[in-house]
């Protein structure tokens, strides 16, 4: 049986060590998309009780390689991001949506908004964009 692109990325995830300690789930993967989800605790918070910039800038950029990777291949990594916070993040879960803008044999481009879901409303805190790159196996990149 072949193994269905949400189910490779399913198991990629689980082999990152940082994305199980989180508890993220993939809800989507398809070429050029993915979408990343992890519930909100206070392991997540800063000293103010939002959820750390760490973590979002963290699921922004998985999520942004998943969908550049959707394109280019699952040998990728990030050689570029940037994320601009908008509100603080408060709620249930985020939710970091990725589509790919632009993709070439090499380089991908990608976007993310970031949610949070807060009582079945889902509200915009941040939006990211990266730059993904394939690696070919033994690459020292």
């Amino acid at each position: 049986m072949t193994e269905t692109m949400l189910e490779m990325g399913r198991r990629v995830l689980g082999e990152q060590p940082f994305s199980v300690l989180l508890g993220v789930e993939l809800t989507l993967f398809e070429p050029g998309k993915a979408e990343l989800r992890v519930p909100i605790g206070r392991n997540l918070m800063q000293q103010r009780g939002f959820v750390s910039g760490g973590v979002l800038s963290y699921l922004a950029d998985n999520a942004i390689t998943y969908a550049a990777g959707g394109v280019l291949g699952t040998d990728v990594l990030t050689v570029e991001f940037k994320i601009n916070f908008i509100r603080p993040a408060l709620g249930e879960a985020l939710i970091a949506r990725a589509s790919t803008v632009s993709a070439g044999r090499t380089l991908a481009v990608a976007r993310c908004d970031l949610y949070c879901m807060n009582e079945g409303r889902e509200t915009l805190v941040a939006a990211a964009q990266g730059t993904i790159t394939r690696v070919e196996r033994g690459d020292p990149k």
